[in-house]
């Protein structure tokens, strides 16, 4: 392998895989009715990683993905998801949360709780283990982050993923947004309680305190504003309060979130809103889905990782039907719907990766439970639709009947 290519001619090649793998995947196999393009993306970046790529082909591996390539990448993506998870917290419509609060609050405490509990056991397991709890974790952080990182509900993949179904704009998709909101919000708060350090508790509080109150004057400004500054403002916002967070010790990623959460989403229009996602999502996220395969590893020898992440997949998804099965049972809904809402809020994608993300940073987690946790959320995100749809096509079916007969 020739070493005379400059670091920017070597980043270009890594882009290109970046780019040109996943498409030709997707494209040429048309893996789109069980495996979104984002999700072959996700899959080639664990395929690209040392897991799979880097053993078999060491010597490309360390030549293309070399320490200054992978810190350009890495700036490149640190951007990208704080502008995803920005968008994710803009999603959030915490009027209409409000508004059907007892069913709400019902269902989305029940579809978060039940795979937290489980998956809080499969922890509790893990920990006996070695290589599997983080060099900085206390038992509880391990055993909840774990947890709720089986609890996760991707909000921007599952509003994807119904798009596809055609059921967004419908009222059991409208339902399932408000479930997936609620999860998302105790799904960040949990991992502020996480990230919490007592030794750094004071910038914390300082941080949150005068987020608080910044927000208001924010809320004002942004009401003035002309449509064309408000996106510029924005985007000050944004790196304000990731900065804030990363430097009290929560994390960029959660000061991300709370940037978006307090921020109205007709204050950009839902079509620009619509297209900056997708843009995010085209421009941007496949360098992050890259940056994550680079961090996949299976060093415990066998089929460890797989073991666990089999064991993850079936807390997460048996604990989300649960949850679902009992909220359909206390609220009477109608026959088959408690099925196709679990199996839809099962859905992981890229939060949970995130979620995960910001674990191993912290050493609450190894990257080899990292590893388990991506494999998790990508064989829970390839369920939903080869699982949902046949179930919400038999339900249409039945409540046509029902109709025609009436």
């Amino acid at each position: 392998m020739s070493t005379t290519m400059s670091t920017s001619e070597i980043y270009l090649l890594a882009m290109l895989l970046i780019f040109v793998v996943p498409f030709l995947f997707w494209r040429l196999l048309k893996t789109d009715y069980f495996a979104p393009l984002a999700i072959v993306q996700i899959i080639m970046g664990v395929v690209l990683g040392p897991g799979v790529v880097g053993a078999l082909f060491p010597d490309y591996h360390k030549f293309i993905f070399n320490p200054d390539v992978i810190k350009t990448l890495s700036g490149v993506a640190q951007w990208g998801v704080m502008l995803f998870v920005m968008l994710a917290g803009i999603e959030l419509d915490l009027k209409k949360v409000w508004q059907y609060r007892r069913e709400s609050i019902t269902t989305a405490g029940l579809s978060l709780g039940m795979p937290l509990l489980f998956g809080c056991g499969a922890a509790l397991l893990l920990i006996n283990y070695q290589g599997w709890i983080g060099a900085k974790a206390a038992p509880w952080q391990f055993t909840l982050g774990t947890g709720m990182a089986c609890a996760v509900t991707a909000l921007p993949v599952l509003v994807l993923l119904m798009e596809k179904l055609d059921i967004l704009r419908q009222p059991m998709g409208q339902r399932i947004l408000r479930y997936g909101s609620l999860d998302d919000v105790a799904i960040w708060g949990v991992l502020a309680l996480i990230m919490l350090d007592w030794d750094r508790v004071g910038r914390q509080a300082g941080f949150l305190a005068a987020f608080t109150l910044l927000t208001f004057a924010y809320r004002r400004l942004m009401a003035r504003l002309q449509p064309g500054d408000r996106w510029y403002v924005a985007l000050i916002w944004l790196i304000a309060c990731g900065f804030g967070a990363d430097w009290a010790g929560l994390h960029y990623m959660v000061g991300a979130f709370l940037a978006g959460v307090v921020m109205d989403a007709d204050w950009f229009g839902r079509e620009q809103l619509d297209a900056l996602f997708k843009n995010v999502l085209l421009v941007l996220m496949p360098v992050f889905f890259l940056s994550t395969g680079l961090r996949t590893k299976w060093d415990l020898g066998g089929y460890s990782v797989f073991f666990v992440a089999g064991l993850l997949l079936l807390a997460s998804v048996g604990g989300k039907l649960a949850g679902a099965h009992i909220a359909g049972r206390l609220l009477k809904w109608k026959s088959g719907e408690a099925s196709i809402i679990g199996w839809l809020l099962q859905t992981k994608g890229l939060i949970e990766i995130i979620f995960a993300n910001i674990l191993l940073d912290k050493q609450i987690i190894t990257s080899e439970t990292f590893t388990a946790l991506l494999l998790m959320a990508v064989g829970s995100t390839m369920l939903t639709i080869p699982v949902v749809h046949p179930r919400l096509n038999r339900a249409q079916h039945r409540d046509l009947v029902g109709q025609a007969s009436s």
